[in-house]
């Protein structure tokens, strides 16, 4: 054999080498891959998700990554983000904290990092009009409706039936869709309903209901997570640098959204209604705005609280080891307002 050819194929061999751990540093310097063209956000066209709305149908996320393109993807429930961020056809998502510990556990720690908080609170607990049901202890052997069996309202609802009303089971807990709610509730087959906004304000607006009571007074410190933003491990390694940038435009909206709420709601109801297709009733989106607590703070306590519950309920097999779940290096570095 041609002695040249030898040597040619082993320098070859070589470069290859090198080029491929010259990039692997990188990417575990948090440095920005050159081939990145494109950013993709997945986020559900909701109230608790405003940040995320607002920043899209105004442009700020796309002037921020710029000149990446950036490209927007509206879900309509947190599993189909999830397994959508798990199969790499988004890399950043405004989420639950249900899908979220689920992903955690399906993927032993390895497919998904909360890089901030995004909404607390905003969760309502509403009674039909003639269902009698006046206090959160009417609600023991009542038709209550959540949104998804074993989402997050969901093991919430049941964990209070079971640990503070003392009921033997959770049969009388119906997983049905918020969009069936209302036509259930008016016909009265369910009696009351366990929602995040803006569907709790909404049985009150169009089928009549009344509140009975929010999950976040149930909670020590009334405050508990419901909007995380994710990404998964290798993206948080790669392109620090963009999730900076999405972060100080969530960071934006989040202190616009708590410091002048009603100058918000207008340009929120706008964008919903661009988003669905159709308004929300009249007063909706103001009293949604007003029971969200919009928040950087991913509150990892009541994450763990939400593990517990799903363990304790047999939604997961095993607890899970949180310790790697949350991750707020890009969002600490960035500047104070």
């Amino acid at each position: 054999m041609d002695l040249r050819f030898v040597y040619m194929f082993f320098a070859v061999l070589l470069f290859a080498f090198q080029f491929g751990c010259d990039k692997a540093s990188d990417a575990r310097a948090g440095g920005q891959s050159p081939s990145l063209s494109e950013v993709r956000l997945g986020y559900f066209p909701n109230v608790t998700h405003a940040q995320a709305v607002l920043g899209v149908t105004s442009g700020d996320f796309e002037r921020a990554v710029a000149p990446v393109k950036f490209s927007p993807q509206p879900f309509n429930a947190g599993p189909a983000l999830i397994q959508a961020l798990l199969h790499d056809q988004i890399d950043v998502g405004y989420v639950g904290p249900g899908p979220v510990m689920n992903a955690y556990a399906i993927s032993h720690g390895e497919g998904i990092r909360v890089i901030s908080g995004a909404a607390a609170n905003g969760v309502l607990i509403v009674a039909r009009k003639d269902s009698g049901i006046a206090t959160m202890a009417d609600l023991r052997g009542r038709r209550i409706a959540t949104p998804q069996r074993g989402n997050t309202q969901d093991i919430a609802a049941r964990h209070y039936l079971l640990n503070v009303l003392g009921q033997r089971d959770t049969e009388n807990v119906l997983p049905i869709s918020n969009s069936n709610q209302f036509s259930l509730m008016q016909q009265g087959q369910i009696d009351a309903a366990w929602d995040p906004e803006p569907w709790g304000s909404m049985l009150i607006a169009k089928a009549g209901a009344h509140q009975v009571g929010e999950e976040k007074d149930l909670w020590p410190g009334k405050e508990f997570s419901l909007t995380v933003i994710v990404t998964t491990p290798e993206f948080l390694a790669k392109h620090a640098d963009l999730l900076a940038k999405l972060l100080a435009v969530n960071r934006d909206w989040t202190h616009r959204l708590n410091d002048s709420p009603g100058a918000c709601v207008p340009q929120l109801e706008a964008a919903l209604a661009a988003l669905t297709g159709k308004p929300l009733p009249r007063g909706v989106v103001a009293s949604s705005v007003a029971h969200v607590k919009f928040t950087e703070e991913p509150l990892p306590a009541t994450l763990e609280a939400d593990d517990q519950w799903a363990f304790d309920l047999g939604f997961a097999r095993q607890k899970s080891d949180l310790s790697r779940l949350t991750d707020l290096s890009v969002l600490q570095k960035l500047p104070k307002r």
